[in-house]
């Protein structure tokens, strides 16, 4: 017997599958929302309904060749769910960060910290080890908030980077806490991403398999692709070693990104409309460009907000913070 995150008990050698799997579906549709949601870790999902014990034995026997039923069944389930209600509603949530940025990064803050009393259950007390690898965990999302690796100035971004995208997105899949999404929005890959899956939907059913339109958002969304094929096969097992070898270590490390996690989320830096010789996607902006240029480009700029707006975004945060308080909670009265 080993003690999986969470605190749900899984065996080694078989542990019990759920009969129902319209609760993994449910997971799926869940974990696929998170992964489009920054703030929101797909693991975490899995846990509210009380699956996630189940799925990482599920993964953990597929990328050992052990090919079980009911592994394959499980994982089947979950992943289709969550690739279905990504494809559905990718495009829904781009508009709205594009078009209502300081709200969705209210709630996407609030949504985030509801995850730090998630690891704080797992943690249980503070030492040396914990509180050490916490702060390296806060330095390093303060880092990667300044720097924004992953894109370039013209908002685009290399092969690489969208392979790195996926293995993120494939340890959020796994790991309770951590947020793909909000790791994809401070790499600078969060809308491109997004922007190609609904590209990519678009081609499909509304172009009648327009073959031309698939190109542009196949080249973002395959090394994407890869990127969680190689992470759910190697990094789900990289982290239960971790968690079997360093767990406090490694634990205080996730409480730390997710402290760490708001430094990047000021809900007041926003996209504003580009002026006459700003740069925009690497071309000079011109009076005779100016109406084509999208909102998912312009600049972002550090606004300052009303007395209004601060009020409503502290009630946001508040929102989103119990709205992942609440769907723990009640995975903890479905796992008890």
């Amino acid at each position: 017997m080993t003690e999986a995150p969470g605190g749900a008990v899984a065996s080694d050698g078989g542990a019990r599958r759920p009969s129902d799997l319209g609760r993994g579906a449910l997971g799926g549709v869940l974990m696929g929302l998170a992964n489009l949601v920054p703030g929101v870790s797909g693991g975490t999902m899995l846990l509210a309904v009380g699956v996630f014990p189940h799925f990482i034995e599920a993964v953990s026997d597929v990328t050992r060749f052990r090919l079980r039923w009911d592994s394959l069944r499980l994982l089947a389930v979950v992943v289709g769910a969550s690739m279905t209600s990504i494809l559905l509603l990718a495009g829904a949530l781009k508009g709205l960060v594009v078009d209502h940025r300081w709200v969705m990064y209210s709630l996407f803050i609030g949504f985030t910290l509801g995850g730090v009393p998630v690891v704080w259950r797992l943690i249980r007390r503070l030492d040396a080890t914990v509180v050490l690898s916490a702060g390296a965990g806060i330095a390093l999302m303060a880092v990667i908030a300044v720097v924004q690796p992953g894109a370039g100035e013209d908002g685009s971004a290399p092969w690489w980077a969208y392979l790195f995208g996926g293995l993120v997105g494939a340890a959020a899949m796994i790991l309770p806490g951590i947020s793909g999404g909000y790791l994809l929005l401070l790499l600078g890959l969060y809308v491109p991403i997004l922007g190609a899956v609904d590209d990519l939907k678009r081609a499909l059913f509304e172009r009648g398999f327009d073959l031309a339109a698939l190109f542009a958002p196949l080249g973002v969304l395959l090394p994407v692709g890869m990127g969680v094929a190689l992470g759910v096969l190697g990094m789900s097992n990289l982290i239960r070693w971790l968690l079997r070898r360093a767990e406090r270590a490694t634990l205080g490390a996730l409480l730390g990104l997710l402290i760490g996690a708001v430094i990047g989320l000021w809900p007041f830096h926003r996209p504003s409309p580009p002026q006459v010789g700003d740069l925009v996607r690497g071309r000079l902006v011109t009076a005779d460009r100016l109406a084509d240029i999208a909102p998912e480009d312009w600049p972002s700029r550090h606004v300052a907000p009303s007395a209004a707006q601060a009020v409503a975004s502290l009630a946001l945060i508040a929102a989103g913070f119990w709205t992942t308080r609440a769907i723990g909670a009640f995975g903890r009265e479905e796992r008890g």
